[in-house]
């Protein structure tokens, strides 16, 4: 049963930066991120949960892996511990996701550039990683709060704050599932083909080479690139300002893709 108690006010909380009754989150990832939550939450916990995050009743907010943690100020003298946990990512599938984003060079160069491109949503999908919470089951919501809600009013106000803290910083996101922004970029660094210095390699006289030229030539094995959905298309351009019977044309032409099977990249 929900807990109506009046919070009481604190000094310096953690304060969203949206006011009033606009929606908490701008840009793509967090805007996906609040669309999840506001899914199969609470209606009125989700909205005291926006009234906290916007009275500053958070006071700390801390992102580590795979953890959130949390005090958020509610009716009791002392704040509540909020915890928000998701599910660890072997080091073997974070292995295999860095080598699929540096295999494709408009994943390579978006990261490495600071930017986080929405089709990487899709490579986390193909090794069984989902890089938002699909439910309430993909989370662990703990808060000390005597209210059952899943999530209650204080864990909501952290998930709010949350998303604006993707918002500011995308990379949060991943240093949530394991991967601070510094080991990603270096783990795409070391994927990345090694350059030949032309200044460095070492001249060979051509009468010593004649053999070498007639051998068949050896074709290396690459690895096969991951899958591209056939929506990448979509999400990779500008969206056209385009409406068709009042919807935006990606809107529209999307399911026509998402029933193309996916498209193999050529090896």
């Amino acid at each position: 049963m929900p807990i109506y108690g009046k919070a009481r006010p604190v000094e310096g909380g953690l304060k969203a930066k949206s006011s009033g009754r606009g929606s908490i989150g701008e840009e793509w990832w967090s805007r996906r991120f609040i669309d999840v939550l506001e899914s199969f939450a609470d209606r009125g916990r989700l909205t005291r949960g926006r009234t906290y995050a916007r009275k500053g009743q958070v006071m700390k907010l801390r992102i580590d892996a795979y953890e959130v943690t949390a005090l958020v100020q509610g009716s009791d003298p002392e704040p509540y511990e909020v915890s928000i946990g998701i599910d660890p990512v072997p080091d073997t599938v974070w292995e295999s996701i860095e080598q699929a984003l540096a295999s494709q060079a408009v994943f390579r160069a978006r990261l490495l550039a600071g930017e986080m491109p929405p089709e990487i949503e899709d490579v986390f999908a193909i090794f069984g990683v989902s890089l938002f919470p699909q439910s309430s089951a993909d989370m662990h919501l703990m808060c000390s709060c005597p209210d059952w809600g899943d999530p209650c009013k204080h864990t909501a106000a952290v998930l709010y704050l949350l998303a604006e803290a993707f918002d500011d910083d995308p990379f949060l996101i991943l240093a949530w599932h394991g991967r601070t922004k510094d080991d990603l970029l270096a783990g795409l660094r070391r994927l990345e083909p090694a350059e030949v210095d032309p200044l460095t390699i070492e001249e060979t006289p051509l009468a010593e080479r004649m053999e070498d030229f007639w051998a068949p030539a050896v074709v290396r094995d690459r690895p096969p690139a991951p899958p591209v959905p056939p929506a990448l298309l979509l999400r990779l351009l500008d969206p056209p300002k385009v409406k068709v019977r009042r919807r935006d044309l990606i809107d529209v032409l999307k399911p026509a893709y998402e029933a193309l099977p996916d498209l193999e990249q050529p090896e």
